[in-house]
């Protein structure tokens, strides 16, 4: 009988046939980070005012600083309150003038917004500004419980119908509804369409890394995973580029999420199936004729004795997401995993989303984000290779998690200073979430690969729900949510030492014992496996 590994040795473990698959699919994760972080364009603030043209009918020549002298109450720093006028009143501009306006109201006629020509967002558009202002944090929180509702969905569709079939249902649903924010009526309209998203969005490079991994050799399962979760990096340089030059958030997001179309056409031609995945299924046949495929493009010849040998045992079964559970090993995996990807997400949308707050343009520091990705890829990668992924994800959480308590000794007046450590606490959660990705596919059984990605994916999009949320305790005290965001990561690089090591380890198939070629299971595990499988 012959094993999957062998085959795909024979059949190449990265040659053309995954180069080209690799080309392919890596793309998508541009469009997951559109996704992701857009809104800290489409949901760009701009200084603002009440509208106090009410003041216009006695004296329609006044200059627009008069108007806001004798309109709008200066507040302790001497600037226009943003959110109150004085009370319109019904007497003359004379009046007014020589005697002033002694009460004030909220914003009843609107805002007006600072804004440059041709410059607009969900902000100005639909006033969410003042009471709303909370709104668009809570529209963030809102797109990341769609990626929870979806990590936990395509998990189980994934497993049950397929790599191929997840993906190109991630690209429709993807490409409907970000087309579809661009017709919001109103700002509740819009975070239904940001939820819908957000099903899809980080769930779609989290499909194609699943692919991705499957299709290569144990040696080359951190390359293919750290290719995929780079291309977020190039969306986040593109993102930063292409909001500069696109004003109107309305056209931001068809110039964004339109081009999926001309994508899902190609993928629903060309993309195959995972031959793995296709195994564990019983549908040899099948996978049979995507091997051949491949070793076709890689010029390689599969000794036919070795294809009519190959099987798999335990084709058969059928596992959903409690199976993660009711076995011992996987369970505390999947908790110690979880938590850091918690950890590691918290860090990184806290920093990610608050790029506004930093003190330097927005598009600049978008784009240093990104840009500071490709670094921390290459680091993770290589040092996840030479010292192993957990040594490798504790060291990141840690160093992270220290970035973060660094700048609370920061004085406010150095945004240069706060900046460049919040970089480098992006720098080392970049490096967590791409080590999470490698981990994670070599600690779960291919039966249960994707539900095991789902699974810790929700504990991720928890923490994409708080990032944002966090950020309002500044009200009690400016240092409450990087104290936070300091401190978790820190607590995660402790609890990951308690998990087994997975370098150059073969892909396990099934959730049963068998001992990878480094001996990465644990005896204890493995005899736990054994009690659990007896069991069921």
């Amino acid at each position: 009988m012959s094993s999957f590994g062998e085959i795909l040795r024979e059949v190449g473990e990265f040659g053309v046939f995954q180069k080209r698959l690799m080309a392919g699919i890596c793309v998508l994760s541009i469009f997951s980070a559109f996704d992701v972080i857009s809104q800290v364009f489409v949901g760009l603030s701009f200084p603002h005012h009440c509208n106090t043209d009410w003041i216009l009918e006695r004296g329609p020549n006044l200059t627009e600083e008069r108007q806001r002298n004798l309109t709008l109450p200066v507040n302790q720093d001497g600037r226009f309150e943003s959110c109150e006028m004085f009370t319109p009143v019904d007497l003359d501009l004379e009046t007014i003038i020589s005697y002033g306006i002694n009460t004030t109201t909220g914003c009843t006629n609107g805002w007006v917004y600072d804004a440059p020509v041709g410059s607009s967002s969900i902000v100005t558009e639909f006033d969410v500004v003042c009471g709303s202002g909370g709104l668009i944090e809570a529209s963030q929180s809102i797109s990341m419980a769609g990626v929870l509702v979806g990590a936990l969905a395509y998990g189980a569709i994934s497993d049950r119908f397929g790599r191929r079939f997840t993906i190109l249902l991630s690209v429709c649903l993807l490409l409907l509804f970000g087309v579809g924010c661009a017709f919001s009526p109103n700002i509740y309209v819009y975070m239904v369409f940001k939820f819908l998203c957000g099903t899809s969005s980080i769930n779609l490079q989290m499909n194609t890394s699943v692919m991705g991994v499957e299709w290569t050799g144990p040696s080359n399962a951190a390359r293919s995973t750290t290719i995929v979760t780079t291309f977020f990096s190039v969306g986040l340089i593109l993102l930063s580029g292409i909001a500069y030059l696109v004003h109107d958030w309305r056209v931001l997001q068809l110039v964004l999420f339109s081009p999926l179309l001309i994508l899902f056409v190609v993928y629903y031609w060309l993309l195959p199936e995972s031959a793995r995945w296709l195994m564990t299924q019983g549908r040899k046949e099948e996978a049979l004729k995507e091997l051949q495929r491949a070793a076709r493009l890689n010029r390689k010849t599969v000794p036919e004795h070795l294809l009519e040998k190959l099987e798999m045992e335990g084709t058969s079964e059928r596992r959903n997401m409690f199976d993660i559970f009711r076995m011992s090993y996987l369970r505390k995996r999947t908790l110690i995993m979880g938590y850091n990807w918690f950890a590691a997400n918290l860090l990184y949308y806290g920093l990610s989303l608050n790029m506004g707050s930093f003190g330097l343009s927005i598009y600049l520091t978008q784009f240093v984000f990104g840009a500071v990705e490709f670094p921390s890829q290459i680091a993770s990668y290589a040092l996840s290779q030479r010292f192993g992924r957990r040594t490798g994800l504790a060291g990141f959480q840690f160093f992270g998690g220290a970035a973060c308590l660094v700048v609370l000794a920061i004085p406010n007046d150095l945004p240069t200073v706060v900046t460049a450590m919040a970089v480098i606490g992006g720098f080392a959660a970049t490096a967590c979430c791409n080590i999470n990705y490698i981990y994670t596919a070599e600690l779960y059984p291919t039966i249960l690969r994707q539900n095991g990605f789902g699974v810790n994916s929700m504990f991720a999009r928890v923490a994409g729900i708080l990032a944002p949320l966090i950020r309002l305790l500044d009200v009690y005290h400016h240092t409450i949510p990087m104290l936070i965001y300091g401190i978790i990561p820190v607590t995660a690089g402790g609890l990951c030492l308690l998990l087994p090591e997975t370098l150059n380890a073969e892909l396990q198939d099934h959730a049963e014992p068998q001992k990878p070629a480094d001996g990465a299971l644990e005896n204890r595990d493995r005899a736990e496996v054994i009690i659990q499988e007896k069991r069921l």
